[in-house]
């Protein structure tokens, strides 16, 4: 990067500089907040999402607890003294890279796999005791929707269903209201084994609520689906947390995790290195992006104000067809006031804003994104 020379009539440089090191700060505890609101208006009525009634009485009891849990294939170890807490009512992001551990914490969170050491609750149950009490109350969506050759998309769900013995009229009226709900009223006839990866995908949501659980848990919800379906995904999961239900989602599409999600946990090697809500993400280093009309009054202004910055780009050189330049600044009130200068410099801005999210910066600056292998 370029330092600009400050003139005298400006703040100091180091008015635009890091004030200390990215991730100096402890990270906040995840179990101290409530969802935060997400810019989603949550739909009520959701199917899927628990009855007025049935949400746990104990609403100060964690959704998911997982205390110390390690679990090895072999000599792999997988998940190594692992530890966080998800909340009611809200939805924790799981983050990190291929291989960190992700899909076997999953595993046993839905009771399909058994810890080594430790254990993890579910609505304050642990798996080990009672199996079935937690299996009645999660619903686990993998990375990978198996279909049955032999059945179509509506008698997936009826089958399902009656897995969870519910009754034959509540069942059908539930199946109906989830078609809706997920898009696949055009597909409810059609072999199931015969659909797209996004298609499946929707069953696999919609096969996951189809007993109301309290726990939701999603392995990489969105892979395949188009942006309309996308957008239907967020609306759904916000719309779950917002009546009570705890939801964890992992996956590797990092802008959508931060639409969508109140917390975030950080994985890597098996272990929880970091958690942290989202709203608190925003006080964390990430670049910015500057467009201006003109680029001379742009790096007049930089440099008048002090700014470091990267090389300030001619119109010729960028997509816009304007000038642009990146700087790093270290949180969004920051970058609030170096807006506020740079129009009162004159600099013809006329965008400014993240070159990345705030989930996706958190974690390029994390050891796991850096480490050989990772990308």
């Amino acid at each position: 990067m370029t330092q600009s020379t400050p003139s005298s009539e400006g703040p100091e440089p180091a008015a635009y500089e890091w004030p200390h090191p990215p991730g100096a700060d402890p990270a906040p505890d995840i179990t101290t907040s409530a969802a935060a609101a997400s810019g989603i208006a949550a739909a009520p009525g959701v199917p899927g999402a628990p009855a007025p009634g049935t949400t746990p009485s104990d609403t100060t009891t964690p959704g998911i607890v997982a205390e110390h849990v390690s679990r090895a294939f072999g000599s792999v170890q997988a998940v190594h003294d692992l530890s966080f807490t998800a909340p009611r009512g809200a939805v924790t992001a799981l983050v990190g890279p291929n291989g960190c551990g992700k899909s076997t914490l999953m595993l046993m969170l839905a009771s399909l796999l058994a810890p080594d050491a430790g254990r993890v609750l579910i609505d304050g149950v642990d798996p080990a005791t009672d199996s079935p009490a937690v299996r009645a109350g999660v619903g686990w969506m993998p990375d990978q929707f198996g279909a049955w050759d032999s059945l179509r998309v509506a008698e997936v769900l009826e089958v399902m269903g009656r897995a969870y013995f519910l009754p034959t009229a509540p069942l059908r009226s539930r199946v109906d209201e989830l078609l809706e709900l997920m898009d696949l009223v055009p597909l409810a006839q059609q072999p199931a084994h015969v659909l797209s990866r996004g298609q499946k995908q929707r069953l696999g949501l919609a096969r996951a609520l189809v007993h109301a659980p309290s726990v939701l848990i999603l392995d990489e919800p969105a892979s395949g689906l188009d942006p309309a379906s996308r957008r239907r995904l967020l609306r759904v999961v916000r719309s779950l947390a917002a009546a009570g239900t705890t939801v964890l989602v992992s996956s590797h599409i990092l802008s959508e995790l931060e639409e969508m999600a109140d917390h975030v946990v950080f994985m890597d090697a098996g272990r929880v290195v970091e958690a942290a809500r989202m709203r608190d993400l925003a006080a964390r280093p990430r670049p910015w992006r500057i467009a201006s009309l003109q680029q001379e009054a742009l790096v007049a202004a930089l440099s008048r104000l002090g700014v470091r910055h990267e090389e300030v780009l001619g119109p010729e050189r960028t997509s816009s067809g304007h000038a642009e330049v990146t700087v790093h600044l270290p949180d969004e009130a920051t970058a609030s006031r170096l807006l506020t200068d740079l129009t009162a410099a004159h600099a013809h801005v006329i965008a400014f804003g993240p070159a990345t999210g705030r989930l996706e910066a958190a974690y390029l600056a994390s050891d796991a994104a850096h480490r050989e292998g990772a990308l």
